[in-house]
């Protein structure tokens, strides 16, 4: 089995931890003008609303994950659900979020590097900073799973930290005057919580190395609602600070560093340059520590080759799946930019969680392994979760929706070439 061939060393505080890092990255540091930007001074209310339907998520989340102590997280849900099919889907699914999730905070991490060195603001200065970013993220990774979870901790708290110094200072600056000037003409709430999806997206990645956490079916809960509320808190009142300090927030690029620049003078700029590049880089370091467990998983099922299942002898890690996940981000990250990445993330994300939410009522029924999480209301609120995911992917054009079609066609094929060759091998 999986969990006897891994270290357990994820323990509960590292677990929110890792949640926490997962989802707080890139995004806070643009949202607050995007947000904004669509529905004005509302804009706290948007995260609220947002929140809401990512809790009814997270809550089937909860009690599917702790059914669980191997790694696969949605893909290996889908899998035991609905059989094998699905699950290849959900774990294609999955693994491409995290791909490209990655490749945009790449992406942005350049951007903020290159406000400070200007050599690595050149495209090849960009190009070295990712891959030199991606290399050092990837050998922690493979050396062992113990120093991955004390680097994500690290990266936690000190994200974390200029993010409280800005709530801290901010809040008794904000004023009614400048909150009234980003009052927009038309506000546009379906785009904004779909933006907020990508924002709260990623809570999700933790959970798939359940192989390496000490007790993954007692922790989970504990780990997704203490973590799910610092970062529903941090959010909201980062929005606050920002429109409540910043005159006109929606025609900014960096309203983060904007805030931290009129509350400290040229020093915040700074400040939230350094910010914005520790915070994207522990989000990082803790992807290429959950995100590759997606392909171990599906190889140790006979899904993908069998190389991808391979555990270095040494360190105990499945160090070709992280390979072969730090190269594909990497590849994206040169070849597209975060707008492009972000909006098939958050599209796709949508998919998995409504197969995440549909398959609690099929696993209880199941009931192969009692819950070390039970939900409560589950009649009421696995419908609410599905609803709302369904009623964000109802708001995409076509020309957003295509792509996820497209993958899940190279999925579709995929998955029956790999059927075959495991039939036709001796």
């Amino acid at each position: 089995m999986s969990g006897e061939r891994l270290v357990r060393a994820i323990g509960r505080y590292d677990l929110t931890a890792a949640i926490v890092n997962a989802v707080i990255g890139s995004a806070v540091f643009s949202m607050p003008a995007l947000i904004a930007g669509h529905v004005g001074p509302l804009a706290p209310l948007a995260y609220l609303i947002a929140g809401l339907g990512v809790l009814s998520i997270a809550l089937c989340f909860a009690e599917v994950a702790s059914r669980f102590r191997e790694p696969g997280g949605p893909y290996l849900y889908a899998r035991e659900a609905f059989g094998p099919h699905v699950g290849f889907q959900a774990g294609w699914l999955t693994f491409w979020i995290r791909v490209t999730s990655m490749a945009a905070n790449l992406n942005v991490f350049a951007d903020y590097f290159g406000r400070s060195v200007s050599a690595a603001d050149s495209p090849g200065g960009r190009m070295l900073t990712m891959a030199v970013v991606i290399a050092v993220i990837t050998a922690i990774n493979v050396i062992g799973v113990r120093q991955a979870t004390w680097t994500v901790d690290f990266f936690t708290a000190a994200k974390l930290l200029p993010l409280v110094l800005l709530i801290g200072l901010g809040l008794f600056s904000v004023r009614s005057e400048v909150i009234a000037t980003q009052a927009v003409a038309e506000s546009h709430w379906a785009q904004a919580v779909l933006l907020l999806m990508f924002a709260y997206g990623g809570f999700e990645a933790p959970l798939i190395p359940a192989s390496e956490t000490k007790d993954p079916r007692k922790d989970t809960a504990f780990a997704l609602l203490g973590a799910l509320f610092v970062i529903a808190t941090v959010y909201m009142l980062v929005q606050i600070v920002v429109i409540g300090v910043v005159p006109h927030t929606a025609t900014l690029k960096a309203p983060v560093a904007a805030a931290f620049e009129r509350l400290l003078g040229p020093a915040g700029l700074t400040l939230a340059a350094v910010a914005a590049t520790v915070s994207i880089y522990g989000w990082a370091t803790g992807s290429v520590l959950q995100s590759p467990r997606v392909l171990y998983s599906m190889a140790e099922q006979g899904d993908l080759p069998r190389v991808l299942a391979s555990v270095h002898e040494r360190f105990r890690t499945p160090h070709v799946a992280i390979l072969v996940y730090s190269g594909l981000a990497l590849a994206l990250a040169f070849y597209g930019n975060f707008e492009w990445n972000a909006t098939l993330s958050a599209i796709v994300r949508l998919v998995t969680y409504g197969l995440t939410c549909a398959a609690l009522p099929v696993l209880r029924r199941r009931a192969k392994e009692t819950a070390g999480f039970t939900l409560r209301g589950a009649v009421a609120v696995v419908p609410i979760a599905l609803v709302f995911a369904l009623w964000l992917l109802s708001t995409r054009p076509f020309g957003q929706a295509w792509i996820l079609l497209a993958l899940m066609g190279v999925g579709a094929l995929l998955f029956v070439l790999q059927r075959r060759t495991r039939i036709v091998a001796p």
